[in-house]
């Protein structure tokens, strides 16, 4: 990013109709507050993105287009297991996405060797995001950004919640016209660091890099450069994950691996399979693990009463009407 921040709230209280009450984080792209929706009262956590510094000219509406159309489709979403958008907006070239807010942490500090889940533990939060980015592929909506950051717990309130859809998409166009990798390609499929167009599967090989993680604290691949790491993404096997914990079960290690295959089509055919296929491991080879999984969601058609509350749009702009383009 340029440097360019959204305006702290001693400099502007509101964006868009919400109002800023302090930072809870900052990205590669920009910053996450915590917010106040003043027509219900309840707390939004607000995701910004400052285009006119990323884009410019034709490129700037292309890509205030694209932020609008693929938040309105990922706000379409309606998953338990699924941080749900609320809104989507613009104010003074400050692009954000209203999002429920949610208490807990992410997965990042369970990514550390000293701070790893139990084997159930990982196994039950694998179930249930293969489940939610199945049923995001289900609806078109590719992730493209799927890591321990990018997935919310609370484990005292039983929730597992992935975040960021719809967000990815624009920062991708971004990496593609500047040619620089923001933030660590390491949870990234060879096909997106080859910049080749990406499906669900691709989601899936970022699932098996976080599932390597939270198991081992370690990556399957790991080089000192950056030019080394891109080479051994797109080229060499992923590291056996048994090589740093033997005593995973083999069944684990299969699964990991064909997550990490080189080939999309090598891959499992989707998330709901890989859900079922952990589901199996944590039975089989894991009998007497306390696994309280929310059941794996096979059919689509189950989840259609939570459609029925529409996605809103904000924009606050000289031209609003070129703004939002609802045609995909």
């Amino acid at each position: 990013m340029s440097g360019r921040a959204v305006p702290s709230s001693a400099e502007r209280s509101n964006l868009g109709p919400y109002r800023i009450e302090h930072q809870l984080g900052r990205g590669a792209m920009g910053a996450v507050y915590l917010a106040t929706d003043p027509r219900t009262g309840k707390a939004v956590a607000l995701k910004t993105m400052v285009l006119d510094t990323e884009f410019g000219g034709a490129e700037l509406e292309d890509a205030r287009q694209r932020f609008f159309r693929e938040a309105e489709t990922a706000g379409r979403l309606r998953h338990p297991d699924i941080v749900r958008i609320l809104d989507a907006g613009e104010q003074d070239g400050t692009a954000y996405v209203a999002m429920e807010y949610l208490t807990g942490h992410d997965l990042q500090r369970h990514a550390q060797t000293s701070q790893l889940l139990s084997v159930p533990v990982v196994l039950q939060i694998g179930i249930r995001v293969a489940d939610a980015l199945a049923y995001a592929h289900s609806h078109g909506v590719v992730h493209r950004d799927v890591k321990p950051a990018n997935v919310m717990v609370d484990p005292d309130a039983g929730v597992v919640k992935v975040t960021d859809f719809g967000i990815a998409c624009v920062a991708d166009a971004s990496r593609t016209r500047t040619g620089v990798v923001l933030g660590t390609p390491s949870f990234m499929s060879p096909e997106q660091l080859s910049g080749r167009r990406v499906d669900g599967r691709s989601d899936l090989y970022s699932l098996g890099v976080m599932l390597f993680q939270l198991l081992t604290g370690q990556l399957p691949h790991q080089n000192e450069s950056m030019a080394r790491l891109l080479h051994a993404i797109v080229n060499e096997p992923a590291a056996d994950i048994r090589s740093v914990r033997p005593e995973l079960p083999e069944p684990l290690a299969l699964a990991v691996a064909r997550l990490l295959s080189k080939q999309p089509e090598a891959r499992p055919a989707d998330g709901w399979q890989v859900a079922n296929e952990l589901r199996a491991i944590a039975a089989q080879a894991l009998p007497d693990a306390s696994l309280r999984c929310a059941p794996v969601v096979t059919n689509p058609a189950a989840l259609q009463d939570l459609d029925a509350q529409p996605f809103a749009t904000t924009v606050i702009l000289p031209h609003p009407d070129r703004a939002h383009n609802p045609d995909r």
